[in-house]
């Protein structure tokens, strides 16, 4: 019986081992040596508030700066996910560097969230709301899924393959992200509260947040607290640490890299969204590369993530 026991737990190893060979670690700092382009979406929204990215970056960095409390509560996030604070801060500080400006109190963030409470919103487009939406045939596929992000994925890939700038039934769809299209109460593209979320991002996270953190699942046809979810920071950390932890592990298991010492990539990552199809996309040039004897390609930082990898040094001096 002991030797079987060794037997099983030296296969054990080497299966770990074989794994752990699979992935490569990513080192941290930028891959490239200036920051990649700005978009001029993000360039224009800045100067039409007069302002600059610099004088947004040292606001949020303000914000961290001044309020333990803040700190604290990211600390406390991503130690429940099993990540270091810098992922939680780096996509902090590249959303309200490069889209919104940060509020100078944390306060705010909970004041805007109970107005969310006030005001009836709905998710919708052209007047159909998306809960009755997505019982249209074409999501039967996406019925059987049970986790959240595997639900919500495979909805939005619906939405992509059957929907999105198509004519159906008649009905003109417009060439736009399904978050945008129907998750956006007040304009497209919006996002809201401490870590930019969006709703669909939200619902996607909600099993795991619910696994982890404990808090209440989210429901699609309750709008009002999907947003004041967003906009609480008691809540939405756990759902920013969630996001991140899925893009390290999509990363690990997809693509063989492990992007945990790397916040530059997961707030690139945060930025541009859909971790699982990038991963693969990634893998399959690697897979290429590998077999034409060139070196493998490592992830790269936007310019989102390039300013936080930048800045790293000055933003862990505040932990």
């Amino acid at each position: 019986m002991k030797k079987y026991l060794f037997l099983f737990v030296g296969l054990a190893l080497a299966a770990a081992a074989t794994i752990a060979d699979a992935t490569t670690m990513v080192p941290p700092g930028n891959r490239n040596s200036v920051q990649p382009d700005i978009p001029g979406a993000s360039s224009r929204r800045t100067q039409a508030t007069n302002t600059t990215f610099q004088a947004k970056y040292r606001k949020v960095y303000a914000l961290l700066q001044n309020d333990a409390d803040l700190r604290a509560k990211i600390g406390k996030a991503a130690s429940a996910y099993g990540i270091d604070p810098m992922h939680i801060v780096g996509a902090i500080v590249g959303e309200h560097t490069y889209n919104v400006d940060a509020y100078d109190r944390l306060q705010t963030y909970y004041v805007k969230a109970i107005s969310y409470l006030s005001s009836k919103l709905t998710f919708a487009y052209d007047g159909e709301d998306v809960g009755d939406f997505i019982q249209r045939p074409e999501f039967k596929k996406c019925a059987g899924m049970d986790d959240s992000y595997d639900l919500w994925e495979c909805r939005e890939q619906v939405w992509n393959h059957s929907f999105r700038g198509k004519t159906v039934g008649g009905e003109d769809f417009p060439n736009d992200r399904f978050g945008a299209t129907f998750f956006q109460p007040y304009y497209a593209g919006q996002t809201f509260g401490l870590g930019q979320l969006n709703p669909l991002t939200a619902l996607q996270m909600s099993d795991l947040v619910h696994k982890v953190s404990g808090l209440p699942e989210l429901d699609v046809n309750d709008p009002n607290a999907v947003y004041k979810t967003i906009m609480d920071p008691d809540l939405t950390l756990p759902y920013v640490a969630a996001t991140i932890r899925k893009s390290i592990d999509a990363y690990r298991t997809i693509a063989g890299f492990d992007i945990s010492k790397n916040p530059g990539l997961t707030a690139t990552l945060y930025n541009v969204g859909n971790p699982e199809q990038r991963a693969y996309a990634l893998k399959a040039e690697n897979d290429k590369r590998r077999a034409a004897g060139e070196p493998e390609k490592l992830p790269e930082e936007n310019y989102y993530g390039w300013l936080v990898n930048d800045k790293l040094d000055e933003l862990k001096a505040l932990f």
